[in-house]
Order: structure tokens, then sequence, then C-alpha cells
């Protein structure tokens, strides 16, 4: 068995509903169905042999592939040069339109002779319900009918397709401006296969690329990295589901960091985290309509708290599926696991966890859409302040931290910082608006909460803050400390704490987490990506803008071949866990608008 792809060497295509992956030898390896957390119908990047596949690729020797996006679009084209001639598959999902109430779910292949003569061949193998079922394909006059437990799809074809044991291939002969088309279409309990958009591919195309430039043309930014800023803009937009306004961190699941080691966590739903920051960058390019759509999706978590029965764990949780309900975690053992790092596992338990610093987060972006957007409600506001008066009665619990650290609750330093600016910025708002609140208490918890941080989580032995109270090794969340307006970034003790991140956690521009070894877990896990883009609005915010900026040009080579990350890379270069990653994407959007807002010789300060 040949072995797999890199987790980098894939494009990523999606409906704003779902996502696919897309590799650069042809082959979707990643898709589910319906919605970001369905089960899968091909997994192949979880087990090549039983997960699932739709390959399309020349039938021949391949001499060299090249893979690129239409310009300002999720269309993605991959070439494939070989000794006979040059042939293009142009993958896409079809989005008509904004809010499509009609929406039809499909994967369209389209292949196009470029020159010479090549022959194309494809194999579609669907397993449903993440590979524990396999499809019945049978012929019907417009296609062929795949169905499984939970999945009933149609697969439709300008070229004859063949049937064998559950599998469906073809096999065309394509010359210069010939052109073959495949549609995979998501269908309902009583549809049968249908060929009309077979037919129709080219406006399908043509819609979908106009789609995408339309809304990419809302974007305010006009800076000098315009198209990686606007490429992780496009990225945090197939992120989103458009029917909710929920964001979700990755599409994928289990997908490692490192490889061979068993920190293979579900990242298909919203982390509260994630999703506040998101919206940050999204409010920053001036797409106020996300950030309102998942301000609603917000509302109504916060309008069904769930405090547990002795309040531990808070109003909200961690993370949510897209519904709003809580998933469980569960391993499937029949998949392989990427190159063998097992195990395998669908929903996330970090559901259950305490986790502070998410308060700090979601106000944070609350308080953006209210500076920057229409504003927010008054049901809205009674949930803030409920919130917020939580918070200012249990910030000083221990909790598993902004890194999730299983099973270890400590006073982590970034949980009471994101605290700090929960209540801090509920109170802008109510004095901004002159909204009703407990001012007089929330004042008193934040100055708690600021002379705790200065006093319990400042080591003067090391001359920095640390990762927990009284401790000695260091967390690079403390980076934000500037970004979120707790300290000047003139500020003495932030740039001792800056220089001893760089003398502890940075590896060239790449960035640890927090040191290598102190969480318990196995392998070696690589640097961040989030990290390293927190280090570049550090060095921006410092006044250290040549540094920032090398630091931002070297980040970029760390992306893939079409502008994506994923979680974190590896010593070796690598890109490893969950791919792509919202988190990373974000980051990166903040810290060149920032940059470029300081290099022009303007306050580079979050709004």
């Amino acid at each position: 068995m040949s072995e797999p792809l890199e987790i980098a060497d894939h494009g990523l295509i999606g409906d704003l509903r779902t996502c696919a992956l897309v590799g650069v030898d042809g082959t979707i390896d990643w898709f589910c169905p319906s919605r970001f957390d369905a089960p899968s119908v091909f997994g192949a990047i979880l087990d090549e042999e039983r997960g699932g596949s739709w390959k399309l690729a020349p039938a021949g020797g391949v001499t060299r592939t090249h893979q690129f996006y239409y310009p300002d679009t999720a269309v993605l084209i991959t070439r494939f040069l070989t000794a006979d001639g040059v042939a293009e598959v142009h993958d896409f999902m079809p989005v008509p339109d904004a809010a499509d109430t009609s929406h039809r779910q499909r994967l369209v292949r389209q292949v196009r002779g470029v020159r010479g003569t090549v022959r194309m061949r494809m194999r579609l193998d669907a397993r449903p319900d993440y590979a524990r079922q396999t499809c019945r394909a049978e012929r019907r006059s417009e296609g062929v009918l795949l169905t499984g437990d939970g999945a009933r799809m149609g697969l439709a074809a300008s070229a004859d397709l063949d049937v064998t044991d559950g599998t469906v291939g073809a096999d065309v002969e394509l010359s210069t401006g010939d052109t073959a088309v495949f549609i995979l279409e998501m269908l309902g309990p009583d549809d049968d296969v249908t060929s009309a958009a077979v037919g129709t591919t080219d406006d399908l195309l043509k819609v979908t690329t106009a789609f995408w430039r339309r809304w990419l043309a809302q974007s305010t930014y006009a800076g000098r990295w315009r198209e990686a800023v606007h490429r992780s803009a496009i990225t945090l937009k197939l992120l989103t589901h458009e029917p909710s306004g929920a964001i979700v961190a990755a599409p994928t699941t289990s997908l490692p960091a490192p490889i061979g080691g068993s920190r293979n966590w579900d990242y298909r739903y919203v982390w509260i985290r994630d999703a506040g920051f998101s919206t940050y960058a999204l409010l920053r390019l001036g797409f106020i309509s996300e950030a309102r759509e998942f301000i609603r999706w917000l509302s109504e978590r916060l309008g069904q708290r769930d405090c547990a029965s002795d309040g531990r764990l808070g109003p909200l949780r961690v993370l949510y599926d897209i519904d709003g309900n809580l998933p469980d975690e569960v391993e499937l053992p029949h998949l392989r696991g990427y190159r063998d790092s097992a195990p395998v596992r669908v929903g996330n338990a970090a559901a259950g966890q305490l986790q502070l610093d998410i308060y700090g987060e979601i106000i944070d972006s609350v308080y953006l859409f209210n500076k920057h957007g229409p504003g927010i409600s008054h049901d809205a506001w009674q949930d803030i302040t409920a919130v917020v008066n939580w918070v200012a009665e249990n910030w000083d619990s221990p909790d598993a931290g902004m890194w999730e650290v299983r099973d270890d609750d400590r006073p982590y330093t970034t949980s009471r910082l994101m605290c700090w600016v929960a209540i801090e910025r509920t109170i802008r708002i109510a004095r901004a608006r002159g909204l009703p609140g407990d001012i007089v208490s929330w004042s008193k918890a934040r100055d708690d909460i600021y002379d705790r941080i200065m006093t319990k989580s400042w080591n003067a032995d090391i001359n920095a803050f640390t990762r927990v109270e009284g401790g000695s090794d260091l967390d690079a969340g403390v980076l934000l400390m500037p970004m979120l307006k707790f300290l000047s970034p003139a500020d003495p003790r932030f740039l001792s704490t800056l220089d001893a991140v760089e003398r502890h956690l940075v590896t060239d521009s790449l960035v640890f987490r927090y040191e290598p070894g102190t969480d318990n877990l196995d392998g070696d896990e690589g640097t961040f990506s989030i990290c390293s883009f927190w280090y570049v609005e550090a060095l921006t915010r410092a006044g250290r803008l040549e540094d920032a900026r090398l630091a931002l040009e070297k980040m970029f080579t760390y992306a893939n071949h079409v502008g994506l990350y994923a979680e974190q890379v590896s010593a070796t270069g690598e890109q490893v866990g969950n791919f792509p990653q919202a988190f990373t994407h974000l980051a990166l959007i903040s810290a060149a608008t920032n940059l470029d807002r300081a290099l022009a010789g303007t306050d580079g300060g979050t709004p």
C-alpha cells in the first residue's frame, strides 16, 4: 500500500455547510456529507485501505502535478502533466448565492484536456458512517444511486459508469479542449439520481466563482499581504455553517500532532474560543454579516445557559456541535489513523472541561461587534451580564487552561488574563451604551484579577510572566497581554517576558505554545502556528517592526502550496494536526493587518 499524502498536500473546497479535502493526486479523501460534523463517506486520510475515497487522475504515469485556486475563489484546480499531455480537474461545491434556502449539495469534478491526449481514470468508493458501512451501488437511468447507513447519493456523469462490488469507475480519454464531468449529489429519502446538472456545469462554475468574488469584494483589506490575508478569509468563510452562523475550528478529525502519537482530536465543532477570535478577524476585514450571524448563534447558547449542578463548569461550555449540543467522545478502532496514528476519535471530551479563558474571548467578540456592528440587543445584554457575574465570582478556580490539558486543572495565567478581559469589556460596553449593570463589583473583580496576575504570575527570578501562578515555565499565550490591553507593549515586564519567550519557546519564527515535555502527553509536539502569528503581533506592538516583518514572511513559507495551514509545524517543517485550522488563519489576518498599520505609521492597536 502506498504512503498516504502529507496532510499539507491537500486543497479545501466547500459549500458553507461542509468541506472536502482534495489531494494533489486528485483524490477526495475526506468528506462528511450534509454538514461538518456528520459521519464521513470518504475517510481515506484516516485509513487509506478502509476509509473510502473518490479518485480521479491520469491512468498512466504522472510527471508532475500542480494545484491552485481560481483567483479569489474556493474553486480548486489540480493540473496533471504526463508524457502524453496535460489535463486539469476543476473541483468545487456549488454556492450560487448567499442564504440559499433551496441548496442542493453537490461535489462537482470537471476534467479538461489542456494539451495532447490523456486517459483519465475515476474510481468512487464511498464508505458511510466513518467506514463502518459499505455502499450499495445501483444503476439508474441517469446515473448510479449510492445508498448506505445514513447516506443517499447520486452520481451522474458525462461518461459511461461501471459498477463493481459497490464501487463506481469510469475511463475517459481527453484531447485538447475535451471535457468530462462527474457530479456527486446528496439526495433526500425520496430523491432519485438526476443528470440535469451535468449539462449545466459551466453555469454552476460561473455562479460559484461569482459568489466567492462578490463575497471577497466586501473586504476592506488592501495591504501588503493581500493574497495571504484573503486566502485566510476564504478559509474562515469555508469553515462557516451558513444556515446556523456557527464557525467550526477545522473540517477534520484525528489528524495527529505529532504523527505516530495519540494527540488526535476531533475539531469539527464550534470552539467558543476559536469562533470568538474568528469573529474579530472577520470584523477587521469588514465582514459584518458573518460576525452578526455568529453573534446570533452565540446568543442562542447564552440563552440556554447550562450550569452544572455545582456550578463548576459555568454558564458556557468549551465547545458545541453546530446545533448547540455537547458531543460525546468515542474511538473508532476499525480505522488505523493517519499513518497509524491511533486512536481515531469522533466527538470531543473537552466539552466537559472548565476553561475560563473562553469567557474573555467570547465577550471580547461581543464588545467588538457592539462597537463596529449594529449593537447587541437587550436580551443579549441580559445574558452577558449573567455570564460576567458568574465570571466575577469564579475567576480564581483552577481550570484546564487555554490549551485544554486533560486531568490537570491548574491556575493558568491565560485563564486569569481572559477573565480580566471578560469583565473589562463588559464594563466598557455598559459605559459606552449606558446599560445597567453592577459596575462597582465588576470593577473590583477586574482589579483583583489584575493584582493577582501581577503578583502571582510574575516570576522575578526569570523576569517573566509564567504559565501558571507560582510557576517557572512559560506560555506563549502571555504574548496576548498588549493585544488585549492588559499591559502596554512598552511595559518593562512585557518586554522582558517577550525576551524570555524568545529564548525558550521560539525557534526561528516558529513558537511552541509552552515548553515541550510539560503536558504529560506522548510524542514531541510541534510548534503552534497561532503562537507564531501572536509572536509577530507582539514584535509589532513592541516596535520591532523589521523583526516582525521578517517573522511574518518566514511564517508565510510554512503555508502549503495553496496558502493553507494546519494546527502545528513539526520539527522537520511538516504541517501536522487538523487541517486547515481556523485558529491559525484568523491569527494570520490579525498579525498582517496590525503590522500593515504599524508599517504605515498609524496605531497598530486592537480596535
